[in-house]
């Protein structure tokens, strides 16, 4: 089948997702292996967005090829009443990994559905029934994730779940609040005080934040904004929860973002990186309270294909190659380089703005001028890096770079290489 013939047959018979669909372009993909991808007249492209952040290990793994033909083989699934090896070891594995008394997973098949279900929990557990979320968020499509979500696409869906209550987010390039770096008094923080006080802090469930921003600009906050918004949660009574569905699994170039600043939340949402999207799979991770608090009362969280055996045998095979193969090592290495080669493409390009990044996470945020911050759109950019061989997200006026952990130095800076090339076209719209 040619390129043109699935395009069209894509086109007639699905619906594409934040799209016009008459407006569409997709590429199509054929075949993939490592950190590129193919499409139909076999042209070759660097996967610079690990699809939608989610490919941490690189296309056709072929540990996780092996694991998903040895699981199909011997057993599929196994309704969520039953237990299998997979579901308690990747229950294991996953306490492990995660930040100090985060112990027990209730497994579903994505970050909405994680997101969904740490809202019951954690409303069972208090007894409250509301949240603080951040406007510059996303956290899902479903009903109570899209009223945590604080960015627009939540606005064809309203009204949606009510008590949430959004606050302003730590963009200090941006600052809501009208300061610069040097002078920050960090009102990203104080604020949220009052709006406990004003909403009542017995009403308050949980504050739920992502653990880096993502698709919201990719905000990298302040060292001292997550330990602040624990002790504020710790004064007040109220839950903390990381959805760390994108920043988590070495994407940072550490387990979780939030181990950056030596933060524990109370709940912790994943999905993504647990698996690199090879099967669908999320988990809520919640505290030895918590968990122990459902010891002697009903869960009242259920899905027909929660702990879905399969996928949970994924994820295992997903962090032993997390683990035995240095990926997040490797994200922390290389996102220096990729830090130094960005600040160095803010001082050449002037329709740059601002840079920022973490691990293999990082963002240009493209201006037509740096005094008045008048944004470029990148889209037009994003078609003119895929001519070029480049595949990554282009979202409002930024560049994303979010490539494979397993990318090596010369493929990154490869891609590199080809933004740098497009800035200067970016460049002629500054003035």
């Amino acid at each position: 089948m040619t390129g043109d013939e699935i395009v069209n047959l894509n086109r007639e018979y699905t619906l594409f997702s934040w799209s016009v669909q008459s407006a569409v372009d997709p590429l199509q993909l054929v075949r993939a292996e490592g950190v590129y991808f193919w499409d139909a007249n076999d042209k070759r492209y660097l996967d610079f967005s690990s699809q939608l952040v989610y490919l941490n290990v690189g296309h056709q793994h072929p540990k996780l090829v092996r694991a998903i033909q040895e699981h199909a083989a011997n057993m599929c699934l196994a309704q969520p009443g039953y237990v299998t090896e997979p579901r308690g070891t990747l229950g294991k594995l996953l306490a492990q990994a995660t930040p100090g008394n985060l112990k027990k997973s209730f497994f579903c098949l994505g970050g909405a559905e994680a997101n969904e279900n740490a809202i019951k929990i954690a409303r069972m557990y208090t007894k409250r029934s509301k949240f603080i979320a951040r406007y510059r968020s996303y956290h899902g499509a479903t009903h109570g994730a899209m009223a945590l979500t604080g960015d627009p696409r939540r606005l064809p869906s309203e009204p949606t779940m009510p008590g949430v209550v959004h606050v302003f987010d730590p963009y200090c390039y941006r600052c809501p609040f009208g300061w610069t770096p040097d002078k920050c008094h960090r009102e990203c923080v104080t604020h949220i005080e009052d709006v406990i006080r004003f909403e009542g802090q017995d009403n308050i469930a949980a504050i739920f934040m992502e653990g880096v921003t993502g698709t919201n600009g990719l905000l990298v906050p302040p060292d001292d904004y997550w330990p602040r918004i624990r002790k504020l949660c710790d004064k007040y009574g109220i839950l903390l929860i990381s959805d760390e569905v994108m920043s988590g699994f070495g994407r940072t170039g550490k387990w979780f973002a939030v181990d950056h600043w030596n933060v524990t939340p109370d709940i912790m949402t994943v999905a993504k990186g647990i698996t690199c999207g090879y099967v669908p799979l999320g988990a809520v991770i919640v505290s030895e309270p918590i968990a122990q608090y459902f010891e002697d009362k009903l869960l009242s969280c259920g899905l027909t294909y929660s702990s879905h055996t399969l996928a949970c045998a994924v994820g295992v095979a997903t962090l032993q190659v997390y683990q035995k193969e240095g990926l997040i090592e490797n994200s922390a290495r290389l996102g220096q380089v990729l830090g130094e080669y960005l600040q160095d493409l803010k001082k050449r390009h002037p329709s740059v703005g601002d840079v920022r990044y973490i691990g293999l996470f990082s963002a240009i945020e493209l201006v037509k001028n740096r005094e008045t911050k008048e944004p470029i759109a990148a889209a037009p950019l994003g078609k003119l890096l895929r001519e070029r061989g480049l595949s990554t997200l282009t979202p409002a006026n930024l560049i994303t770079i979010t490539p494979p952990l397993c990318i090596t130095e010369t493929e990154l800076r490869e891609g590199l290489e080809i933004i740098d090339q497009v800035l200067d076209i970016a460049d002629k719209e500054c003035n």
